[in-house]
């Protein structure tokens, strides 16, 4: 049998990011589960590694951005990457749902809107949104994090969600958006 007849294994086990709670690690200690030396996973099959000081996060992507009439305002609704592809529908400000639509579509204004302006900051700053995760969800409140890896290190800012979201769909490559799963918790019942 030669080696172009062998078909290799994938492995399609989930992925899930764990970040410190107190987010104070550098960059490349949000990963992917790796395996360790003796072969064995990081995580097991569909169970989330939980530590004391961490939180597990799901990657979440935009899939759309929505105004009801009925409603008293608009939603962006996230899915989640991988199964069991949760939604999550995250109520928003009108100027903030039409950026939003914009970043989605790849529209720029003839001026910049202050997100495309921001954006450019950051662009000229060297600086890159490395993630954003929503973080917690209290009293009809959804908070998150703009995670921004600058030539001078990490920073974490506080920040609407729409903002991150934004500003997220607006970099080169659009920063992963993130979500606590006890967020996704309060949602959903396993």
């Amino acid at each position: 049998m030669s080696d172009a007849d062998v078909t290799p294994e994938v492995d399609d086990t989930p992925v899930q990011v764990s970040v410190p709670d107190n987010h104070q690690a550098d960059h490349e200690e949000i990963h992917e589960a790796d395996h360790e030396a003796d072969g064995e996973s990081d995580l097991e099959q569909g169970e989330a590694v939980e530590e004391a000081n961490e939180s597990v996060f799901r990657v979440m992507t935009v899939e759309s951005v929505t105004f009801d009439l009925g409603d008293t305002s608009p939603h962006v609704h996230l899915m989640e990457s991988e199964a069991p592809y949760r939604h999550l529908s995250v109520p928003i400000a009108l100027p903030e749902a039409q950026a939003l639509y914009a970043a989605l579509t790849y529209m720029t204004g003839r001026r910049p809107s202050t997100h495309e302006l921001a954006s450019a900051i950051i662009r000229q700053f060297q600086a890159d949104i490395i993630a954003v995760r929503v973080t917690r969800y209290e009293a009809g409140v959804f908070y998150a994090e703009l995670d921004v890896m600058t030539p001078r290190g990490r920073e974490v800012f506080d920040a609407r969600p729409s903002d991150a979201f934004i500003l997220a769909l607006r970099q080169a490559v659009s920063a992963p958006i993130l979500c606590d799963e006890e967020v996704l918790g309060q949602f959903f019942v396993s």
